[in-house]
């Protein structure tokens, strides 16, 4: 398989499971509204959702259309825009509706690594601790002793030390020792691990926690469904969104804490000295080198050329994105079939896409 800097090839372990809309009710603004009014959360269990005009940000109706015409001719199905967490674009593509539940892929990897930050806050576990201190030991194949160096931390990083060239299975025969946990950054579906301790160190299932301490709080709709070796999440648009709005909050949703901010800080930004563009389970823009999945090779340079550096991300299958953008308080989803090929997730259409936004947006 060839890889090229700007084509990011991901390894998302998810199952394979549409008329333009645009959402752009004025609201009225005081100049310059960016800097002066509240952040908004969408009420629960409501489709109430304020908007907010482009006109009203000073941005380029103009360019718009462009958007939305490379959206749609590469496969998008859904598409929004939060600024200050109101909506100023929200389309839809090819039958697609704002009801219509889509897969998250590995987009989702972000929903894992946040439940794990609130289950540590909540006092049952330290992501510091070994993995076979919450789910036994003999969840590898590796000898004991190299087991026993996997922390959850790890799991968060992506430096298990587990050889990643064995597919998505998760049995102990398939996790096998390459080298020691924390040497080595190497994309792996051992992460769903993670899942396990969770729910072990919770006494409840991952799907109850997930639903009770984060997918209700913030109004999520959605669920966890199994396909395969993978545990995928599926939602609406919206859900999505929601999500994105508590990342841009540093995990606080409306004045409520859900997920501490010391940890969603460490989160979003560089988790080891050797990818510097990966988090916990999050992607990091801006940052002078990074790695793909399925290979050691350092590629210099930002992830997303186009886009801001301050932005971290969620990257899924077939381009499902999540960008947020802490500097201008944007929230960017992006959900669909692949863009161009089936791709395993960052690729060409992640840099043209911002050059489209940024051209409305700036």
């Amino acid at each position: 398989m060839k890889l090229k800097p700007v084509l990011f090839i991901y390894t998302c372990f998810s199952l394979i499971a549409c008329s333009p809309n645009n959402s752009e009710t004025e609201n009225t603004q005081t100049e310059n509204p960016a800097s002066t009014e509240a952040m908004y959360f969408p009420p629960s269990g409501s489709d109430v959702w304020e908007t907010k005009s482009l006109s009203s940000l000073g941005w380029h109706q103009d360019k718009v259309q462009d958007l939305l015409n490379y959206l749609q001719t590469k496969n998008s199905k859904s598409f929004i825009i939060l600024q200050n967490g109101r909506i100023v674009m929200e389309n839809y593509f090819s039958g697609h509706t704002a009801t219509t539940p889509w897969y998250w892929a590995s987009a989702g990897k972000t929903l894992t690594s946040t439940l794990t930050g609130i289950a540590e806050q909540e006092g049952f576990l330290n992501i510091n601790n070994k993995v076979s201190a919450y789910i036994g030991t003999g969840w590898t194949s590796a000898p004991l002793a190299k087991e026993n160096l996997i922390t959850c931390k790890n799991l968060l990083s992506m430096t298990s030390g587990l050889d990643d060239s064995l597919g998505d299975d998760v049995s102990p025969a398939n996790l096998q020792y390459k080298t020691d946990a924390g040497t080595r950054w190497a994309y792996h579906n051992v992460y769903v691990k993670l899942q396990d301790v969770v729910a072990a160190a919770t006494g409840q299932t991952w799907t109850q926690y997930f639903n009770t301490k984060l997918r209700d709080k913030i109004g999520m709709t959605g669920n966890w469904i199994q396909s395969g070796e993978n545990s995928v999440y599926w939602s609406n648009t919206r859900s999505m969104a929601r999500f994105g709005l508590l990342a841009l909050n540093n995990g606080n949703w409306d004045g409520n804490q859900i997920i501490n901010s010391a940890y969603f800080q460490n989160a979003t930004n560089t988790s080891q000295n050797i990818n510097l563009a990966y988090g916990y389970l999050w992607w990091l823009n801006g940052k002078s080198s990074y790695h793909l999945p399925q290979t050691q090779f350092q590629f210099n340079g930002k992830l997303i050329p186009s886009a801001p550096d301050d932005m971290f991300c969620a990257l899924g299958k077939n381009d499902q994105k999540i960008y947020v953008v802490p500097g201008k308080k944007i929230v960017i989803i992006r959900m669909g079939d692949a863009a161009d090929n089936v791709n395993l997730a960052l690729s060409d259409f992640d840099d043209i896409l911002w050059q489209k936004i940024n051209a409305v947006v700036d």
